[in-house]
């Protein structure tokens, strides 16, 4: 084999391959879903590229998977008649390590994590790797489609692995050599429950296959020996049989599946290890007929925020597979959702292009996308602790929807749960509306970056004095949110972050009128020198009707952006918005109430400039703010404080 070549695996390959053989022992018959799956993705991708190419596929050619256990020599063989993979696609996607998901998986808690949490070998698209776990050593001998060069692997998973130029037997596909580890029966592990699994054996080879690839959509074959009584003799008979029903399940009605089925489907096109939280089977008939049936996963994939995560429904038409990862069947802030949709009615040979500009897909889109989220709504109903469960993992992509579907607002908005002063319970809409107190004219809102400084805030004071309900927005998205979200059920929705907080009833205005204006004439020449010490840091200086206990506090103007907003723009580094941010000066409201403005009245005109630079580093603080130059704050506190008598 003059071709032959032997290389290092890199450090994570090395570390990923120790962490599957030794963390997950235990669990190692997944290792014949993960490569049944696989064989099926080629499968998918021959088929599918075929449409467009139909010389990949030789006259004759038999699509399937064929399993060959061999019980004397202790391997087991698996077989495909898919795309294969060229030699250069070998060494990238299994000789190296080149995809983020396997350094992040090589990254965690390496033994204790995955002995606790075996479904992580599925989220890190690491399955061909799980065959080490049943193998001395792998051989993989695949040859691309549309060529005659095959490539053979191998490795033992002790640190290197050999490549070489050889043509496949049976052409187009991949076959996976397993040469099986001999079986541990020591006394050690005589409790374990899969220390007799036979990989080899083909009755353990057949339950498996159906319990976890029964719904491959391809063939899964094996030849199977089976015993019969003739005339009284004992006959051998050896039968090639399919070991997997190949039954489009979400074609049947919901009526006719279990929930042990729904779940089992769900690992199949997912990959998680985990149950699903909830699923969608239904049928539209009518004008536009297609099948649906989708899942809300119970947990976030551990790639959800990366660059690199790959959301969409599959798409089928008559059973046919023509795209996975489809995102043109839900919108954005459904992304976590999984699962498919097979239309009748969309052209077969239609392509990707096409497919984003068919009016089909968009009907589909809108019909989906208003089931999903009328059965969020009925859980949210019927049961509030399992929703409340999908919101900590996906509300934040709920959110988004708000901001960038209109269409679908009414819907969107009875979904929000939001943190407020009313307790730890969160709440809706609906229910902070429900409790609103007769006076309260507004739905009110507080925007900042960490729970606790926004439940100590001093912008609450006077609506924790009257009762007023608060809500906690503390997700990057709210503040963008609230831009769409302005009203509901015509109750305004309000920062108390902005000017014109206004919370007292006509009648209470007219009470205060009086004091208000003596207020004004007393304080008058004191907001005007404040204004002139701070001219480069605030557009105005003005009488606060929102506070109670606290001197000073910042807002933002109406139209203009609150501190939290620049504060997430700046983190950003949203250079465009930053621009704006710099000529957008905040509004020092000062409590009138508060005695310190008693002393500044009689205080001169130096004393007044310290201060005022002190009261506006303290309302800094209070938006959370860091300041411009902690260290001359501090020198002026020290200085205030040694300058008062005794």
């Amino acid at each position: 084999m003059a071709n032959k070549e032997t290389k290092q695996f890199n450090a994570e390959i090395q570390q990923l391959l120790n962490i599957v053989v030794h963390s997950l022992y235990s669990q190692k018959e997944i290792f014949i879903r993960e490569l049944i799956s696989n064989a099926s993705d080629a499968l998918d991708k021959l088929k599918f590229q075929a449409i467009t190419n139909p010389s990949l596929v030789p006259a004759g050619h038999e699509f399937g998977i064929r399993l060959i256990p061999n019980p004397t020599e202790h391997t087991l063989q698996i077989l495909d008649s898919g795309i294969g993979m060229s030699k250069e696609e070998v060494t990238e996607f299994i000789g190296t390590i080149a995809k983020s998901g396997t350094k992040a998986f090589s990254q965690l808690n390496q033994n204790k994590d995955l002995k606790n949490h075996p479904e992580l070998i599925g989220q890190f698209g690491v399955g061909f790797y799980s065959a080490f776990m049943v193998a001395d050593r792998v051989i993989l001998h695949t040859q691309k489609a549309g060529t005659t060069d095959g490539t053979v692997w191998e490795s033992t998973g002790d640190g290197s692995y050999s490549i070489d130029t050889v043509p496949r037997p049976e052409g187009t596909g991949t076959t996976i050599t397993l040469v099986l580890k001999k079986q541990d029966t020591t006394a050690a592990n005589a409790e374990s429950e899969t220390v007799h699994q036979d990989f080899a054996d083909q009755w353990e080879l057949k339950n498996l296959v159906k319990k976890y690839s029964d719904f491959v959509s391809w063939p899964i074959r094996m030849k199977l020996e089976t015993k019969d009584t003739v005339d009284g003799k004992e006959e051998t008979k050896i039968d090639d049989q399919t070991l997997n029903s190949q039954k489009a399940l979400w074609l049947k009605g919901s009526h006719e599946l279990t929930a042990d089925e729904y779940k089992e489907f769900y690992k199949h096109i997912s990959h998680d290890y985990q149950d699903p939280a909830r699923w969608i089977h239904y049928k539209a008939e009518g004008s536009m007929e297609f099948t649906s049936l989708v899942y809300i996963p119970a947990k976030r994939p551990w790639n959800y925020f990366m660059k690199d995560f790959e959301s969409g429904l599959n798409l089928y038409i008559k059973r046919v597979f023509i795209m996975d990862h489809s995102k043109d069947l839900l919108p954005p802030y459904l992304r976590f959702v999984k699962g498919l949709v097979d239309s009748s009615d969309l052209s077969l040979n239609v392509s990707r292009e096409l497919l984003q500009q068919d009016r089909m897909v968009a009907q589909i889109k809108k019909s989906v996308t208003g089931k999903i989220l009328n059965s969020l709504k009925d859980w949210l109903g019927k049961e509030r602790a399992e929703y409340q469960k999908f919101w900590d993992e996906f509300g934040t992509t709920i959110k988004e929807g708000i901001a960038t579907d209109s269409s679908q607002l009414d819907k969107l908005q009875e979904l929000l749960l939001f943190r407020s002063t009313n307790g730890e319970t969160l709440t809706t809409l609906a229910e902070y509306v429900g409790r609103m107190k007769p006076t309260q004219k507004d739905i009110y809102y507080i925007a900042g970056d960490r729970l606790e400084a926004v439940q100590n805030s001093a912008y609450l004071e006077k609506l924790k004095e009257k009762g007023f309900e608060v809500l906690f927005l503390t997700d990057a998205v709210d503040e963008w949110v609230t831009q769409s979200l302005t009203k509901y059920q015509d109750k305004n929705l309000v920062s108390i972050v902005k000017e014109g907080l206004d919370l007292d009833s006509a009648d209470e205005k007219k009470e205060k009128e009086v004091v208000k204006k003596a207020q004004q004439e007393r304080f008058a020449g004191l907001l005007e020198k404040i204004k002139t010490n701070l001219t480069t840091q605030v557009k105005d200086v003005i009488l606060s009707d929102r506070l109670t206990s606290t001197p000073v506090c910042l807002v933002s103007g109406q139209y203009d952006m609150t501190a939290n907003m620049k504060k997430i723009l700046a983190q950003m580094g949203d250079g465009e918005n930053m621009g704006m941010m710099g000529s957008q000066k905040p509004i020092l409201e000062i409590n009138p109430g508060h005695k310190v403005f008693e002393s500044m009245l009689t205080a001169s005109d130096e004393q007044v400039s310290t201060w005022s630079e002190i009261l506006y580093n303290q309302a800094l603080l209070n938006e959370g703010n860091s300041l411009p130059n902690p260290a001359r704050f501090s020198q002026l506190i020290a200085d205030l404080m040694t300058s008062q008598k005794n």
